[in-house]
């Protein structure tokens, strides 16, 4: 096999674990990553790694020239929503613009495949729930926009020349696998502050809001584990001549408030977790619950992981970190 898949930020929590699963499955697998979030050291020794931009043209270069890329799956983003309404110009920036650059250098040298990273932030405040990909796209923070943006463009790219897509559409991703997990300096994803909370207990935990239209006023989420991602990224690749051009949902179908995940730990770990409640963030919806089906019946797809091996596996990824 002499074709290669491009993994843009293949050094980052969700890239390194794709990329080791498209390394067991025996895809040969390029990465570049600037290392903003990413890791090196989260990279097999064969895997072919470039430190850079995502959309830097002399690196694409040297990248599609070199080496026969087949397929390019593009996680690379900016993605904490908050944020993107602190700084908005950087999400349009880094994640639509660069996003442009990478989709124009595909077209020049003729790669006709990508898998896109999108995010239930598209859909906004639920209209009704669970959420399937016919859902309106209404979303309430610049994130959110500027994915959906990025959909489009691909969507058009597909019309012009021919561009083969699929574009996951993720919920909330936890958990780890033995080399793999979430290792950001600056880590905003409940279920790692949990596990660290009861690990360590050496900072607050903080819950965002208790006054949402939920039952106990926590916002609610639909957990999946993140090698329920990467099979559905080899699906996606084994079958793409039969489910290209598809939007799919990734999850798990159930909806977890904060404090179901905070109480579901308490009781697996037998602890008792502090937590202190601050004001709701903005742009954060009340509910993001998906409902899979279409994944399941196009593409053969559905989270198998439950929410106790996602916090067991996130356990004990920080009890024994590799990076």
């Amino acid at each position: 096999m002499n074709e290669y898949i491009l993994v843009t930020g293949g050094a980052g929590y969700i890239g390194s674990i794709i990329v080791e699963i498209l390394q067991n499955n025996g895809f040969k697998v390029i990465v570049i990553d600037n290392l903003s979030n990413g890791k090196k050291e989260a990279l097999s020794e064969d895997v072919k790694f470039f430190k850079g931009d995502f959309a830097d043209t002399l690196i694409l270069n040297k990248i599609f020239n070199e080496y026969k890329i087949n397929f390019v799956i593009h996680l690379a983003a900016s993605a904490n929503v908050p944020h993107s309404l602190i700084d908005p110009i950087q999400y349009y920036e880094n994640n639509t613009s660069k996003t442009v650059t990478l989709l124009k250098k595909m077209k020049e040298k003729s790669v006709k495949n990508i898998i896109f990273s999108s995010t239930a932030a598209v859909y906004g405040e639920p209209v009704y729930t669970p959420i399937d990909e016919t859902h309106p796209t209404i979303p309430i923070n610049p994130y959110g926009h500027s994915k959906l943006m990025i959909e489009q463009i691909i969507k058009d790219c597909r019309k012009a020349f021919d561009l083969n897509y699929i574009i996951f559409r993720y919920l909330c991703v936890a958990g780890a696998t033995e080399l793999h997990g979430e290792a950001r300096k600056n880590e905003t994803h409940l279920i790692p502050l949990v596990i660290n909370k009861i690990i360590n207990n050496n900072s607050n935990l903080y819950v965002f809001g208790n006054d949402f239209n939920t039952i106990d006023g926590t916002g609610i989420r639909d957990y999946f584990h993140v090698l329920d991602i990467a099979d559905a990224h080899i699906l996606a690749i084994n079958n793409i001549n039969e489910v290209k051009n598809n939007i799919f949902n990734l999850g798990f179908e159930k909806g977890y408030s904060v404090l179901d995940i905070i109480n579901f730990a308490n009781d697996l770990f037998k602890v008792n977790i502090d937590f202190k409640i601050k004001q709701r963030r903005e742009g954060d919806p009340a509910i993001l619950v998906a409902s899979t089906k279409n994944a399941e019946k196009k593409l053969g797809w559905k989270a198998k992981r439950t929410l106790n091996e996602i916090l067991l596996s996130t356990y004990n990824w920080q009890k024994n970190p590799k990076y």
